[in-house]
């Protein structure tokens, strides 16, 4: 294989290396309800969005001092989630710009 050939097999492995590294980040997140009141609606949408995705619980809540591990991942390859949550009590909460490739859990607090 003359140089050539190596420094292009090198640039192109290099470069798939990349590529995979920059979407293997892992977007899980545990989301831990640290108040008093059960959370009835949970929404996380990438910062591009202009609106809310669905409700990510479903039929699903998540009591005072639960917690649930949710892959944020939409496909998107965005980081940063704006996160959304409903109490029981119609009362909401939200939180902007959190960078779930970053942050590993996640706590709404009173």
């Amino acid at each position: 294989m003359n140089f050539q050939m190596q420094a292009s097999a090198l640039a192109a492995a290099i470069f798939v290396m990349c590529v995979a590294d920059a979407s293997a980040y892992d977007r899980r997140v545990v989301v831990v309800n640290n108040t008093s009141t059960t959370i009835q609606e949970f929404y996380a949408s990438n910062t591009g969005q202009n609106d809310w995705q669905e409700d990510i619980f479903g039929e699903g809540a998540l009591p005072p001092g639960g917690e649930v591990t949710i892959n944020i991942d939409d496909g998107s390859g965005y980081c940063k989630y704006d996160f959304r949550a409903v109490f029981e009590d119609a009362t909401e909460t939200t939180k902007a710009g959190v960078n779930v490739c970053e942050v590993g859990r996640f706590s709404f607090e009173e």
